[in-house]
């Protein structure tokens, strides 16, 4: 089965193209992507707007032709916290489908949080033991633990680094004061609504994302085994530095992405607080997250050993007829793993 993945994220739409064949790893074919920037489009009232939407379907489009180049069966169209939680992403959505055919649909938080697990579990293998993920992303942070296939704790928190850096970070670069508030807010979110119980014991603290990826990248460190590592001292460290630049100043950071450059401070700073509410000191970077998660759920399902059908059976699409209204707006860069 060819299947293309879409994941319509807050900073990008990102395509993933893989045969997916029972008792067989996944086969990757073709990875591209286009950036939406919706986290930092949303209005102070909770809107998506044009500009937005534009980006949006221009994204999508030039995706689903390259799943058709490829020659891939079926679509699984999915869209996570900027569009979902957007206060008009019912327009949104239909003019989305009205251009393209794509409707795509919606993962709850948890579900974000549990298939993500699923692609560390994939990753890391039982030999890994207990693992304890955090995974940072543009409107939302999901946290995951537990020692088998599936999570025994999964939860997701309005705390992604594009969110809080529109809601709390309005200069450029910040304002000290304003820094300093977003840490507070970022602790108390997280002693209300995090527990501590899931952690307790000897877990495998593992990270997932373009934030954590891009963060232990500016700090250039690896275990042993040669694997990215974060660690929180690191993190402390560079906080200050990062409020005391500028979006383009951090871009010519080695590590930092210019689509990024300006949630890296709000996302160090999640990083940060997550860590020293858990008691940890480091964390290895996983390569796998949700799109291979969603894979891997794919693959259960083909092979009929899947406990958890309803969680992704509503992201199922036949790939849409071409229309003539559909047109690929420019070329969709390349995503370099």
């Amino acid at each position: 089965m060819r299947s293309a993945i879409l994941d319509i994220g807050s900073n990008s739409a990102h395509l993933k193209i893989v045969d997916l064949r029972p008792g067989e790893p996944i086969r990757d074919v073709r990875s591209v992507k286009r950036p939406t920037r919706l986290a930092e489009s949303i209005t102070l009232d909770g809107r998506l707007g044009p500009a937005a939407a534009g980006r949006l379907g221009a994204a999508v489009s030039g995706a689903l032709a390259v799943a058709r180049d490829e020659g891939a069966e079926e679509l699984v169209a999915f869209a996570t916290s900027a569009l979902r939680d957007a206060v008009n992403r019912e327009e949104i959505v239909a003019g989305l489908a009205a251009r393209t055919g794509v409707e795509p649909a919606f993962l709850s938080g948890e579900d974000e949080a549990r298939l993500t697990f699923l692609a560390a579990r994939g990753w890391y293998g039982w030999s890994a033991g207990p693992l304890l993920l955090a995974d940072i992303g543009g409107g939302s942070l999901e946290i995951a633990a537990g020692d088998g296939a599936e999570p025994a704790f999964a939860m997701s928190l309005p705390l992604g680094a594009g969110r809080l850096t529109r809601d709390h970070l309005p200069g450029d670069p910040p304002g000290r004061s304003d820094a300093k508030a977003l840490r507070r807010f970022v602790r108390d979110r997280l002693a209300e609504c995090l527990p501590a119980e899931p952690f307790a014991g000897r877990v495998r603290p593992i990270a997932t994302s373009k934030i954590f990826t891009q963060l232990a990248r500016l700090n250039r460190r690896r275990n042993a085994a040669g694997d990215r590592i974060l660690r929180r001292k690191d993190l402390r460290d560079r906080i200050p530095r990062l409020a005391a630049m500028t979006a383009d100043e951090r871009a010519g950071l080695k590590g930092v992405s210019p689509s990024r450059a300006r949630q890296i401070l709000a996302g160090a700073v999640i990083a940060e607080e997550v860590m020293r509410h858990l008691g940890l000191k480091r964390l290895e970077i996983c390569p796998w997250a949700l799109r291979e998660g969603i894979a891997l759920r794919r693959i259960q399902h083909l092979d009929g050993l899947s406990r958890h059908g309803d969680d992704i059976d509503h992201l199922l699409r036949p790939m849409p007829e071409r229309r003539a209204r559909l047109r690929a707006v420019g070329e969709v860069g390349e995503s370099v793993s």
